[in-house]
Order: C-alpha cells, then structure tokens, then sequence
C-alpha cells in the first residue's frame, strides 16, 4: 500500500479532504493537475475501506452462522428429547389401558356372573382376587 502514515482513510473521504490531509509537495503536485495519482490513491483507499468492511460482514455473517448452527443442534436435541418422553408417555397410557381393559373385563365377568347366579360368592383368602 502507498498510503502516507499522516493520511488516516475515513470511511468516506472527499477529494479536498484528501488534498488538504497531504504534506505541502503533494499538494502542489495536486494543485499541478497531477491526477491520476490522486485518483489511484482514492481508489486504493476506498478499495481499503470496502475490503474491511466485507471482512466484517464476513466475520459477523461467519459468527451468526455457527450461532444458527448451534440453535439448530440444541432444537434437534429437544425435538429428540420430546419424542422420547412422548414415546415413553404413549406407553404409559397403553399399559394403564390394557390395565382398564382388564379391570373392565372383571367386572363385566362380576356383573354377569352375579345377574346369572343369585347369590354372590363368599370372599375367603382362597377365592380373592387381587
């Protein structure tokens, strides 16, 4: 880079400005019409600050990228971690009514033995059921 250490690049920077930032040779060299220089230099400049500037935006679009990745692993582990307790809650409730069926079914028995059998059956240790 051709940048003098006394000409610190702004974001935006206009011609003048840039003329009166340069030590008194330079100037007049400008004030001689010598352009082309000082159009390359402004170029280079602000060809500095967009270089910087993507770098930031780099960096930053970089950083959200690893951010949504880790949102993303940590929605996958909670979705998984629902299903499982889904799952395991699904399998709960099939028990409890394969349990009720079961129940059901007793009684049914109970209810149908008792309407056909006047007297009910005498509760001993030997005939209880659970």
């Amino acid at each position: 880079m051709s940048s003098s250490p006394s000409t610190a690049p702004s974001p935006l920077i206009s011609k003048s400005e840039y003329y009166s930032s340069l030590p008194w040779f330079r100037r007049l060299l400008a004030m001689l019409n010598w352009r082309p220089v000082v159009d390359y230099e402004l170029r280079e400049i602000e060809f500095d600050r967009r270089e910087r500037e993507f770098e930031k935006r780099k960096i930053a679009h970089e950083h959200r990228m690893r951010q949504l990745e880790s949102e993303d692993a940590q929605l996958r582990k909670d979705d998984e971690q629902r299903k499982i307790a889904h799952e395991q809650r699904m399998k709960q409730l099939k028990s409890e009514n394969e349990r009720l069926a079961e129940l059901n079914a007793k009684i049914d028995a109970l209810l149908f033995s008792s309407s056909t059998s006047s007297p009910p059956p005498q509760n001993t240790p030997n005939n209880s059921e659970g």
